[in-house]
């Protein structure tokens, strides 16, 4: 019998797409966890002063966004090609500004693919804590 992963993380290039000019390198570390099924949690390696940004995305936008344009908006992902290789952009918008990234499909594809190694499409309920989650809504500060 083999064990599933309940974590699954990678580091990734992506290219940060700069009107006008080359895009530049950024390296972001994604995260999948099994104890999160519904989500895949990215962090983008900076540089700058906050040194990292983390962003969440549905795990089902991410891989809609292998094959066609979908999300709305923050959020927006679409295949294409770049330079005759297959590509994948992710555009993402917040009241701190803008940013379109391109990642190759095929390291987004394996990604993808280990993340539902972990939890397969369609078992994702199985792996929440329901009792938990209600209980994180419905608790507050506030009583007494």
């Amino acid at each position: 019998m083999t064990s599933r992963p309940t974590t699954v993380s990678a580091d990734l290039e992506l290219r940060l797409v700069v009107p006008g000019s080359s895009s530049l390198p950024v390296l972001a570390s994604i995260r999948y966890d099994s104890a999160d099924p519904y989500a895949v949690h990215v962090c983008f390696h900076t540089g700058g002063e906050r040194g990292t940004v983390e962003w969440s995305f549905a795990r089902q936008l991410l891989t809609e966004g292998l094959t066609q344009a979908t999300g709305e908006g923050d959020v927006k992902v679409w295949p294409s090609h770049v330079a005759g290789r297959a590509t994948v952009y992710l555009a993402l918008s917040s009241p701190s500004g803008q940013a379109v990234f391109e990642v190759t499909l095929h390291d987004l594809a394996e990604y993808l693919t280990s993340s539902y190694v972990a939890v397969p499409t369609g078992s994702e309920g199985d792996f929440l804590d329901i009792d938990a989650e209600l209980a994180l809504l419905l608790w507050s500060d506030d009583v007494v």
